[in-house]
Parts: structure tokens; sequence; C-alpha cells
């Protein structure tokens, strides 16, 4: 049964078998609607959980107007936003731009200077019924945000500032809930206990980039690939999920799958390949198209997602995103950041 609130009305999210929509009462702005959760953020929260971990907020122009209130609203969600000026180096700064004003803010945009450029267009770009490809290996670019950190994020806030026109740009989600419940009994007691080796892009280990041959770049301490159980136990809601990557954010050197044969071809990578293609089938599945001021809030400990190729040469896409941290389960309990140098961190 949904939470009920004086706040908002909460229905299923339209065309998925999670998620929800949260519409404010009464013509309630944005900013409003985030002054009251902060006097009381319980309701939002519930709401939150009870939509399997994603949030559909049509309501917020206000943040395209004064950003800091995407930061107040992260807040909400856990004990820290990251600060992207402290945790950003200078190398992987050219991933995105950081927001001249907001620093928890990061600009995910093809837009002049960084020219971030969307995925491939997948070939044949509809599947053999006509339908947009949502499924692995046919759609790439599944993951769960930061997954080669370790403690990994709790939640990411993504709002559209500049969508491209609808039918392109499109952000997928997948359901690692469900699709745990519905594995088979043997495949459950199969990846029992097992650990996905998870890799910061960009180092050459990559499906690939090993398949290309590229040598793998010698990796500092704090660029080193980090476990994640293979199946994950929300620390709120007591639910296991799959918790995964596919070719671009998993190590196929030394993985994906520790204790498996490593590499493309190993049963490490099959074992993928075969989790992957289980989440990403249709019922799991939501496909979001954006309207300018919609605001998503998604638990990376139980979701992956993936984007979708725009006309690039023709449109300018940004879309601000906020990390938030704290609640990564009891196995990262104590653990320092992996993803920055401990004299960094000293200082």
């Amino acid at each position: 049964m949904p939470p009920k609130s004086d706040l908002f009305d909460l229905s299923p999210l339209p065309g998925a078998t999670f998620g929800g929509v949260m519409n404010f009462k009464g013509g309630m702005s944005g900013r409003a609607a985030t002054a009251s959760f902060e006097k009381n953020p319980q309701p939002l929260l519930d709401a939150l959980y009870a939509s399997g971990g994603f949030l559909l907020m049509p309501q917020m122009m206000d943040i395209l107007d004064e950003p800091t209130l995407m930061v107040r609203l992260s807040q909400l969600f856990g004990r820290e936003v990251e600060n992207n000026l402290k945790t950003y180096t200078a190398e992987n700064k050219t991933l995105f731009n950081i927001h001249e004003q907001v620093p928890e803010i990061i600009l995910v945009t093809n837009a002049p200077p960084i020219n971030s450029q969307p995925m491939t267009r997948p070939e044949p770009p509809l599947t053999a019924d006509g339908k947009f490809p949502t499924r692995f290996p046919h759609r790439k670019g599944w993951h769960t945000d930061q997954s080669f950190r370790r403690p990994p994020p709790d939640f990411s806030l993504f709002i559209a500032v500049q969508p491209t026109p609808k039918g392109q740009g499109q952000t997928l989600f997948a359901d690692g809930t469900g699709a745990y419940a519905s594995l088979p009994v043997h495949l459950k007691k199969r990846i029992e206990g097992l650990e996905g080796l998870h890799a910061l892009p960009g180092n050459g280990r990559s499906e690939k980039a090993v398949r290309e041959g590229q040598p793998p770049k010698p990796l500092l301490p704090h660029q080193r690939s980090q476990k994640h159980p293979l199946v994950r136990v929300h620390p709120v809601t007591g639910k296991p999920a799959l918790y995964m990557c596919e070719s671009g954010q998993m190590d196929w050197v030394d993985g994906p799958i520790v204790g498996m044969t490593p590499g493309p071809d190993g049963d490490g990578a099959k074992l993928v390949y075969e989790l992957m293609r289980h989440i990403t089938q249709d019922e799991y599945v939501y496909v979001h198209d954006w309207t300018k001021g919609e605001l998503v809030i998604y638990d990376n400990r139980n979701l992956l997602h993936a984007p979708s190729w725009y006309e690039a040469d023709k449109y300018i896409r940004i879309m601000w995103r906020t990390t938030v941290m704290g609640n990564a389960g009891p196995e990262y309990a104590g653990e320092k950041p992996s993803w920055i140098p401990q004299t960094a961190a000293a200082e």
C-alpha cells in the first residue's frame, strides 16, 4: 500500500513493474515541497522504498533556477552528498563538467568543452519485432553509478535541464530486486557468495579494450578495481538484488567474477552475460523519455541504468546529477573511501 501524505500523491510508474510517480498536491512547487520534506523527510523516504528505489518527480523546474535545491533534496537521502571538486582528480574531471556554483552537481552533457558523446546507436536500431532495444547485449551501457568505488554510493538524483526531443536520449532502468527474485533456485545457489570485480573506466580493463588487445594501464592504489557482492542485500529493505554492471565497468583482465576463470571468454564472463540478459528482460526494465524539469531519484544499491543514443550533432543535451553516500551496508562498515588517495585524505 503506497504511503499517504498531505504533500503528494504517489502512483505507479506507467509501463513498469517498479517505481513511483510523485505529484505534489495543490500545485505545490518543488521549492515548497523540498522545504516541507526538510521538516519531515520520512514520507519521502517511505515513498521511495515502497517504489522499489525509483521515484519520478515531474514538477521540479524550480531546481533549474535554484540549483542548491537539488543539493538540499539530495541531503535527505544520506549523510553525504559528494562534493565533486574534492573527489574528482584532474585526470577524470574531463569526464564531466562540475557546476560552477554548486560543486555537488555534475553536468552530463555533450556541450563544449566536455563534448561527452552519447552511447553508440544499437545495431540494428530496433529489435526483430520493431521495438526499442533494452536487452543486453543488444543494448549496451548497463551499470550502477560508481561501482568501481568502495564503498559504492547509495543514490543518484538526475534532472533534465535540456533534454533531447522525445524518442532520443532516454535513460533505461532495470530492477535488480525483481530480477534476482525470479532466478531459478539452481542459479541462486550458483551465485551465492560470489563477488564481481568492478573497474574504473578508461584503464584498459573493459571487455572492448581487452578484446582489442589494449594493454591495461598501471593503476595507482586509489584506482584499483573493487570487489562487490554479486547478490547485494539492501541495508534498508533487507531484499536481495543483483548488483553488477556489464562490459564497460567490470574488470575483464582479472575478472569479471572473482574466483572464476578471468577474461572475456572465461567462465566469469559467461556468467555476467547470462545474468545481464536476465536482468534486462522487458519485465524488469523501464525506459524514461525525458521532459525538461523532470527529476528522478534512483537507488544504486538495487537498480541498474543505461543511457541511450541521440543525435549529438544536432542537439545539446544537459543533465545534472548528484551522488549520495552513507549507507552502503554492514559489509562496508568503517572502510575509508577507496577512490581518495590517502595522502589527499590526510590533508
